[in-house]
């Protein structure tokens, strides 16, 4: 029995151990690959499950609503906003105290299950929605002065319920408007009318891999041109003519690199206009003009990386991620007429790091909410001049800087207004504004007029001071 037992322990430790090894690398997995949030699964909340099944976004259909344009002046017209960098510019003032009785919506949207927020061009508001009863796609464009739909153009397309279906905002410019879908198909739509001009299914034409948890990048426009990363098989990056849908320039993939979460970063360094993007593989900068690669590197990459580039200026960009990546500082230098990427400091996540909204570089200061929550304020040279504290955590929350100040959504949907200044955190009033949670889409602003969405619905508040 003696030499049985010990053949038997023989046997059971390294499937003991081997097991163990298993429970660690799945607890593991669950606090740093995933966004500490449960996967939610078709069926779960009481809708039909949907199977997966891309169709084309040819077959659409347009609906003409009753809503009017508002006479409003002023655009929000892509993620981020004209400048690209989640700041306001209008001189319109904010409130700095929310009345006690809180915010009341001036209109209410209710929407399929999604993170994707609004741009705002010429009194119109565009959004990017999925419909679980049609499965479809559907490209909104609502009266910014109270909701009704203008027109909607959708096509039939059947996804599974992961983390929400819709993510991405439209970019709107010279009388387009673009939209990349959860399942990365790029539709051109006339900002006015809602008529399709064109689309181009990224995955069946140019290979593209579809990201976990569906495409979150969103486009961008200049010069009449969509500017695309489809990180397909052969192409990296393109550029598009809104009017007629022909591909202007390419930029080779030779290194094979995937596509991310994240967006594009047009930006100015040593003569050039570029385009910067974070793929799963590394970062690369292309010639606005041509697609022609003018650096690259490896130094920085994620297969899930969300957050898109900042632009600090100085040939610097700022890199961020959340999965235990925490964020890194990148300065370009022009070297007998060759620009060159460095790596000029990594930070641990614990310092700072994003796991998806994009932080905000603002009078001499990045902004952003770091893994555990807490709104910090950091120095260029990666110090920290002041965070939030356990107090005030703010989750996945999306946050914008609008007449000097911060202002934050919470998971919950509470709304904070807080001083975008380095000298401390100084909290100047919130209140509960959306009643759903997932309070992820990043926000827009015009005349005072504040847009912002949960997991199913967005609301319009007015925040101008004195109104």
């Amino acid at each position: 029995m003696t030499g049985q037992s010990n053949s038997l322990w023989k046997w059971f430790l390294p499937l003991l151990a081997a097991a163990a090894g298993v429970v660690f690398y799945g607890v593991w997995f669950y606090e740093y690959i995933t966004f500490q949030v449960p996967l939610r699964l078709p069926g779960e909340d009481g809708r039909p499950a949907v199977a997966a099944e891309a169709q084309t976004a040819g077959e659409g259909k347009l609906e003409i609503g009753d809503g009017k344009p508002s006479s409003i002046q002023g655009d929000w017209p892509c993620f981020r906003g004209a400048a690209y960098d989640g700041i306001s510019r209008e001189a319109k003032p904010l409130l700095r105290q929310i009345p006690p009785a809180g915010l009341k919506p001036l209109w209410k949207l209710e929407l399929g299950e999604g993170y994707a927020a609004a741009a705002i061009w010429q009194g119109r508001v565009y959004l990017f929605d999925y419909d679980m009863k049609k499965q479809a796609d559907v490209v909104r464009c609502v009266s910014f002065d109270d909701g009704c739909d203008i027109w909607q153009y959708s096509y039939p397309i059947k996804i599974k319920r992961n983390h929400g279906m819709s993510r991405t905002i439209p970019a709107v410019a010279d009388g387009v408007v673009v939209v990349i879908s959860p399942k990365c198909q790029v539709v051109c739509l006339d900002a006015v009318s809602g008529q399709k001009k064109w689309s181009i299914d990224l995955i069946r034409e140019y290979g593209t891999k579809e990201p976990l948890w569906y495409a979150g990048q969103c486009p961008r426009i200049e010069q009449g041109r969509a500017i695309i990363a489809p990180a397909g098989k052969e192409t990296l990056m393109m550029a598009v003519d809104c009017q007629t849908g022909q591909v202007v320039w390419k930029t080779p993939n030779p290194d094979g690199w995937q596509m991310s979460h994240t967006s594009i970063l047009p930006m100015n360094f040593a003569k050039n206009r570029m385009f910067v993007y974070a793929s799963d593989g590394g970062i690369t900068g292309v010639n606005a003009d041509d697609g022609q690669v003018l650096w690259k590197t490896d130094q920085w990459k994620l297969r899930t990386n969300v957050p898109s580039p900042v632009d600090i200026g100085n040939g610097r960009i700022f890199v961020s991620a959340g999965y235990n990546k925490g964020s890194a500082m990148i300065e370009l230098k022009e070297q007998g007429g060759v620009i060159v990427p460095t790596v000029l400091y990594t930070l641990k996540p614990d310092i700072f790091g994003s796991d998806q909204q994009t932080p905000i570089y603002y009078n001499g200061c990045i902004y952003g909410v770091r893994p555990d929550g807490q709104l910090v304020c950091m120095d260029l040279d990666g110090k920290i001049r002041w965070a939030s504290e356990s107090a005030n955590k703010y989750g996945l929350g999306a946050y914008m800087i609008a007449d000097g100040m911060l202002i934050v959504l919470d998971d919950d949907g509470v709304l904070s207004l807080i001083d975008a200044v380095p000298d401390g955190f100084s909290l100047l009033s919130q209140a509960k504004v959306l009643d759903g949670h997932e309070s992820w889409g990043p926000p827009a602003i015009v005349a005072g007029r504040l847009i912002v969405r949960d997991l199913t619905s967005m609301v319009c508040l007015d925040i101008a001071k004195g109104n």
